[in-house]
């Protein structure tokens, strides 16, 4: 909880009010439309954040293909990719934050879900949720594109030619924490007080960390942070190679997650007090 505000020598009360914690077990919220409306709002997003991201990717991999009349300057590059990234999640994230808060990344679930945010039942299902959406996302891609999005590898994620595991996996780890870093911060009560004014400030800041993640680690691993990304765009395409590597992009975002939850929570806002 925060401190009162000293004004004039006197205290009033706080401009802000921290939730309470959420239980770990909520067997009330299945039975409310609310929460299944959340469920459905996760996927869709996901199943949207997909199916155009992986659009951009294999659109660019096609328009510099050599093979094809491509040259290595056309296309929208990296940079392109990251805002194609990012800008998606500022879009959906300012959708959904009022009916599911706007997750779509198991990593950003179970950050909020160890911070005490959401229940045990909720971060299960918006995960599955968020698969599941993924794997529909990239689905529809394959059946628009087929031909395209099996020469020009599905969007998938796996670790680039020349760098090791470590390196793969760290990139995931400190990429994750950057994320839900800022997810942490830019939903504090604290924060939405102070800047309530600003109604799409919380987005903002979210849709950029992805987009300054992608910028620096799509040369590592293709930049995953978002497990269900990962994991809709290795089902789908079903190549050996990202599904080898595949447990980088559940084990780092999940570790990532972690620490900036425990950051935040303990160091930050100093939850354990």
């Amino acid at each position: 909880m925060g401190k009162d505000i000293e004004v004039g020598g006197e205290f009033q009360a706080k401009d802000y009010h921290d939730p309470p914690p959420a239980p770990l077990v909520d067997a009330e919220e299945l039975t409310k439309w609310s929460f299944y409306r959340a469920v459905i709002a996760e996927f869709i997003a996901t199943l949207l954040f997909l199916y155009i991201t992986v659009l951009t990717v294999i659109g660019y991999k096609s328009q510099v293909d050599a093979t094809k009349g491509g040259d290595d300057c056309g296309g929208v590059g990296i940079l392109g990719i990251a805002w194609a990234f990012g800008g998606m999640i500022f879009i959906l994230v300012y959708c959904t934050a009022g009916i599911s808060g706007g997750h779509i990344n198991p990593a950003v679930t179970f950050g909020l879900f160890l911070a005490r945010k959401v229940s045990l039942v909720r971060a299960i299902l918006y995960m599955a949720a968020q698969c599941l959406g993924a794997i529909c996302g990239c689905g529809l891609v394959k059946a628009f594109q087929k031909s395209y999005y099996n020469q020009y590898g599905g969007g998938a994620n796996s670790l680039a030619d020349g760098y090791s595991t470590g390196t793969g996996l760290g990139a995931e780890i400190i990429g994750t924490f950057v994320l839900v870093y800022t997810v942490f911060s830019a939903t504090d009560p604290k924060r939405n007080a102070r800047d309530s004014h600003v109604p799409v400030l919380a987005p903002l800041p979210i849709g950029f960390a992805v987009f300054m993640v992608h910028l620096a680690t799509i040369p590592i691993t293709g930049t995953g942070i978002n497990p269900a990304r990962s994991f809709g765009a290795a089902v789908i395409l079903n190549k050996d190679k990202p599904w080898d590597d595949h447990w980088i992009f559940w084990v780092g975002p999940f570790i990532g997650a972690a620490i900036a939850a425990f950051y935040y929570q303990f160091i930050l806002r100093a939850g354990c007090c």
